[in-house]
């Protein structure tokens, strides 16, 4: 059943202090594509380059910018490098959750010494703008975390790359903020276990749990178990499949994507009206849910600001608890493999996931997999 956690008031030293995720790199096929694509549809700006023309010949990579997010579209110039292997396996997908630290040495100093797995000792990386400290931990499938010190640094981004100074025409912003959290999908049986990493390797608490009885439809089901750090700044959802009649979702998703990963990242808006009405002027698809979820909605969920024929046009759901409601609506995946998606989010004063919706959102994630014949 769902649980939320209070926020721990014992004593304690936190050793893994974050300020939040830095940056999300996706291994993409074609970067500067997908780069117009998350321009054009989601309104980031494209700050800066990295590639041949900078020193860098076995990839290219674009770093793009909104508010508080951003994303690395990063491309192999050559075969057979480990991102083409990442790409040949998983498509498309995000392959390291950057986390901002204030001593990039001690993060890896102190997860390794907690069984977390090296995967890049603590280096320093200089150029005229100051310099920063980078190490990295592996997470589950071929996931990783960078940990990026940049205290000392007053680039765009990091060395190595530089400043796209000319005015981005393609990018329109829709109002993203900042990433609430980041999901991700773990095999039979591998919930546990990584819920034990986040606690035991990296300090995270357990914030939220929801079980098959929280998280089922007619056909499918599915387990979660939401991991936050100290401060509540990051926050890492983790599901794994539960018994049903059919293919769940995440069994869906683990086929594909060959493996664990990321299945959704969720961005925060200040006026989910107004960013989703944009996204999808802009070429966004959403799920959508019948209307029958929008009758009597505020008898459910009680007096919101937003008119509720708004949110009917849009397809937005509203879920509440006992700080307050939130507003969510989930994209369609935008691969072509079912893999990746995304959720907007706008929080008011609700610190949960929107257990309320989950039956309506896992029956249009169903119908989409009918579609496709993954059901």
């Amino acid at each position: 059943m769902q649980q939320l956690a209070e926020k721990s008031s014992a004593p304690g030293v936190d050793f893994l202090p974050l300020n939040g995720t830095d940056y999300m790199e996706f291994y993409v096929g074609n970067a500067r594509q997908a780069a117009y694509y998350y321009r054009s549809a989601f309104g980031m700006k494209l700050v800066a380059y990295a590639g041949p023309e900078t020193g860098h010949r076995e990839r290219a990579s674009y770093v793009l910018q909104q508010n508080k997010i951003r994303f690395v579209l990063t491309t192999p110039l050559q075969p057979g490098d480990a991102v083409s292997q990442h790409i040949q396996r998983h498509g498309d997908g995000v392959r390291d959750i950057a986390l901002w630290v204030d001593d990039a040495e001690s993060a890896y100093r102190e997860t390794t010494a907690r069984g977390a797995k090296g995967i890049r000792q603590p280096e320093v990386l200089r150029d005229e703008h100051g310099e920063t400290r980078i190490s990295a931990i592996a997470a589950y499938g071929d996931t990783i975390h960078s940990f990026v010190e940049r205290r000392n640094y007053r680039g765009v981004f990091l060395p190595g790359y530089v400043t796209v100074n000319s005015p981005d025409v393609v990018a329109r912003p829709v109002g993203l903020k900042h990433i609430d959290h980041m999901v991700g999908n773990v095999g039979w049986g591998e919930m546990n276990r990584w819920v034990e990493f986040y606690q035991n390797v990296m300090g995270f608490r357990l914030y939220q749990h929801f079980d098959d009885k929280d998280i089922s439809t007619e056909y499918s089901a599915l387990m979660s178990k939401v991991m936050a750090d100290g401060n509540d700044r990051v926050k890492f959802p983790i599901n794994e499949p539960a018994a049903g009649r059919k293919k769940s979702q995440i069994e869906e998703y683990l086929e594909f994507y060959n493996g664990p990963g990321v299945q959704h990242i969720a961005m925060a808006t200040d006026d989910i009206v107004d960013t989703v009405s944009k996204l999808r002027n802009q070429g966004v698809e959403f799920l959508r849910v019948p209307g029958t979820y929008y009758q009597d909605l505020e008898k459910r969920v009680g007096k919101i600001d937003e008119p509720v024929e708004n949110l009917e046009r849009l397809g937005i759901l509203v879920d509440r608890d006992d700080e307050g409601y939130m507003l969510q609506i989930f994209t369609r995946p935008v691969e072509d493999r079912p893999t990746l998606f995304y959720e907007v989010i706008q929080r008011k004063g609700s610190r949960s996931f929107g257990k309320g919706n989950f039956k309506a959102l896992f029956e249009a994630i169903e119908r989409e997999q009918a579609l496709r014949g993954n059901l």
